[in-house]
Parts: structure tokens; sequence; C-alpha cells
């Protein structure tokens, strides 16, 4: 791994754990066992390297997500198959980091927004589509409001001023909003599949 990355990755572990405003380029330097010279050599100031950690983050996320529709046998499979990876890759993630990012990181955050207005809202999107053509889903779906709405409550659990049940597990939490949603599109057909996968991935996790 080139040393760039190395710091990236070092430094966003660090941020999904405490957030950003708490960590030092020193703290991070010391966790990597190199000089603030060589963090500076890399990245123009922290600022940088905060936009540059969750551009990566993001980027992998996407990367890890784009396969998903091929791997799931239907539109409800698919939907828990992106709960499990989001479980994953944000179930560590101390939500303090939204805000800090929105209030001293703007770049950062607006880096996530576009994630999540962007990308995960066309997933959201083609999921949809997929499910009323397998027949999974009703056909009267409103293709334009239920995608914003499913992208909402997927990043709900990281914004605790609104949201605020960091006592609860996030994968519970999670679990609670993917069934809604789902029960709430879902045709007759669906249903069994959605009682078919909350056995077999969920409690399987």
């Amino acid at each position: 791994m080139e040393v760039p990355e190395r710091i990236l990755d070092t430094a966003f572990g660090l941020f999904r754990q405490y957030g950003t405003r708490s960590i030092t380029m020193d703290d991070i330097a010391m966790k990597l066992g190199i000089s603030k010279k060589t963090l500076y050599a890399h990245f123009t100031d922290k600022n940088d390297l905060v936009v540059q950690a969750i551009d990566r983050f993001l980027n992998h996320i996407r990367s890890a997500s784009t396969h998903l529709p091929q791997k799931a046998d239907n539109a409800i499979e698919e939907l828990f198959l992106v709960m499990l990876l989001m479980h994953e890759q944000y179930g560590e993630i101390n939500p303090v980091i939204m805000s800090d990012l929105q209030k001293f990181h703007p770049s950062a955050f607006a880096l996530f927004q576009d994630h999540k207005d962007g990308y995960m809202n066309t997933m959201v999107r083609q999921n949809l589509e997929r499910g009323i053509r397998e027949g999974l889903y009703r056909p009267a779906l409103n293709l334009t409001v239920l995608p914003h709405f499913r992208t909402l409550a997927m990043t709900l659990c990281l914004e605790v001023e609104r949201f605020n049940l960091q006592h609860m597990d996030m994968w519970e939490i999670q679990k609670v909003l993917v069934e809604h949603f789902l029960y709430g599109v879902a045709s007759p057909k669906g249903y069994q599949l959605i009682e078919h996968y909350r056995h077999t991935l969920t409690n399987n996790k």
C-alpha cells in the first residue's frame, strides 16, 4: 500500500472512532509512526486529509455495492444485502463524525451528501424498478419520493441531533427500518420472500 493510502486509511480509522474534531495531525502521525512533516508532504492540511479520507471511504462503498444487484436473486434479497453492507461499513462509525463534517469540513460533508442524493438514490430507484418488474413490489409506487425516503432512513442513524438512539444497536435499528420499508412497498407475492430473507440473511450475519 502506498504511503498516502496508508495515511488515509489510518486517519479514517481514527475519524470513524472519535470524529474529526478531536483528532489532530499529531495523533495521526503518532498512530502511523511517522513525522508530521511526512503528513504535510502528502496533504495540504487536516481539512485536505479529511476530504480525501471521506472520498476514499465513499469510493470503497460504491465499489463494494456495485455488484450487489447481480449477486442477488431478486430485488428483496438485494435490499437485504445492501443492509448487510451498510452494517459492515457504517456499523462501527461514531455518529459524531457527521456533525463534525457538517460544522468543520463542509467540503467533505458535501461529498457525503452528493453520495447519498446521487449514487444511493439511484441504487434505491433501480431496486424499486427491479422489484416492480419481478412482481415483488406494488406497481404504483412513487419512484421520485420513495428513493429519497429510503436513503434518508439508511443514514438517519448517523444524525445524532435528529435521531439520538445511541443506546440501541445500529444493526437492530437498520433491520427495523429496512423491514418497515419493504413491507410498505411489497406486493402480496413479495411478503413471503421478506420473511425468508429476514431469517436466512439477518439471523446469520
